[in-house]
């Protein structure tokens, strides 16, 4: 098998996976990173069945596992109607992480497997020539490499992908657990129509510190998130605890709005997410909102389907991998399209068909076990070729 100088850009999710796996194949890997000191972005996230048989394969996951919290069902309620009730197969949870205990694990990994790390390098473009392929950073160009490896994110200066903002975000916000009834492996959200969903997630604990933690958050239209740095911290909590009081014990901790974190979200995917020397993979090349709890699970995917098709001769890997993830990607595009709107959108009629035909009818044989397979990442092979997450 030949062995490959690869450039990856990005230390987080898809780019710390694809340079430990890379690294265990025995690729040379060099991997920028725009921060002096790498950190996470964000909040809370869930890792599905399929996320976790990639970080078993490249060694974290059972440190992941330590720090996060098992997830086995997904419940929302508008009012006192059940609206979502989504159970994992047999055998199968989700775990939710806070990103820092995620990166902690991918970081360790990727050091345990001799990356060479370049902190403080922002890539802004590559030049090729036909033996090879630099990268440019914003201080100087490097390589020659035969392979970079975009995984800079929703914010890559590499990818051309042009997608299109959502109407919705959310803040998010993570705090200890508090006393509360709430059970400690299932997510929760609460809905009212489409226009406002609350949320709760167990996420473990972070590396440094014991205490069980939640992650919140909290649904706003773009031009609320426009308006949200002079929005009162109270009136919002007030608002939030009318809407759902179990979120009271929760924002109680929440006394100063550094605390929060907006996201916006898009949606949109390369069509073409490489050439000959360069790939884009994760967040660079494919966004959906996160109503299915997918997004870490198609960069983890993304960066192993990559280790395995660069198992073969470069003019065939790059190629190889976009027909074993193509199918995957476009299914999981397609019903975050269809989904997302019925949660997160000005719609009056979808919530009315959510709850009164949609809902209904998934507890139907054989929708329930569908469901379960679709939030497990499960329902069609996330890598064409392979039998993940038995593996």
């Amino acid at each position: 098998m030949t062995r490959y100088q690869i450039a990856i850009t990005g230390a987080g999710i898809g780019g710390l996976a694809a340079a430990a796996l890379l690294s265990h194949e025995g690729h040379e890997v060099t991997l920028f990173e725009r921060f002096t000191t790498p950190r996470p972005l964000g909040s809370g996230l869930v890792v599905q069945p399929v996320g976790l048989a990639v970080l078993d394969r490249l060694g974290a996951g059972d440190e992941a596992r330590a720090l996060g919290a098992p997830i086995r069902r997904m419940l929302g309620h508008a009012g006192e109607r059940t609206i979502l009730d989504a159970r994992y197969p047999s055998g199968q949870s989700g775990l939710a992480l806070h990103r820092a205990s995620l990166f902690h694990c991918l970081w360790h990994a990727a050091l345990k497997a001799g990356v060479t790390p370049l902190t403080g390098h922002t890539a802004t473009g590559t030049t090729q020539d036909r033996d090879a392929i630099h990268l440019l950073t914003d201080r100087g160009q490097y390589g020659r490499f035969d392979l970079v490896i975009d995984a800079s994110g929703a914010g890559s200066l590499l990818s051309p992908l042009k997608a299109r903002p959502l109407p919705f975000g959310a803040i998010w916000a993570q705090v200890p657990w508090p006393t509360t009834d709430l059970p400690r492996d299932e997510l929760r959200q609460r809905y009212r129509r489409a226009s406002r969903m609350a949320g709760i997630l167990p996420i473990g604990h972070l590396p440094d510190d014991p205490k069980p933690r939640a992650a919140v958050f909290w649904s706003l239209a773009a031009a609320e998130l426009d308006d949200w740095p002079g929005r009162d911290l109270n009136d919002w909590k007030a608002e939030v605890t009318a809407f759902w009081p179990a979120m009271e014990p929760f924002l109680y901790q929440i006394t100063d709005k550094a605390q929060l974190t907006p996201a916006r979200y898009s949606h949109g995917s390369l069509r073409q997410p490489h050439n000959s020397r360069l790939i884009h993979i994760g967040d660079a090349a494919h966004r959906t909102s996160p109503q299915l709890g997918q997004g870490a699970n198609m960069a983890l995917l993304d960066a192993l389907s990559l280790a395995l098709a660069l198992r073969n001769p470069l003019d065939e890997a790059l190629h190889l991998h976009r027909q074993a993830r193509r199918a995957h990607l476009a299914f999981y595009q397609f019903a975050s399209a269809a989904f997302t709107p019925q949660y997160q959108s000005h719609s009056r009629v979808l919530p009315l068909l959510r709850d009164h035909i949609l809902s209904p009818l998934t507890r139907l044989w054989p929708l329930p076990s569908l469901i379960s397979h679709l939030v497990a990442g499960t329902i069609i092979p996330p890598i064409s070729g392979t039998r993940l997450p038995r593996t």
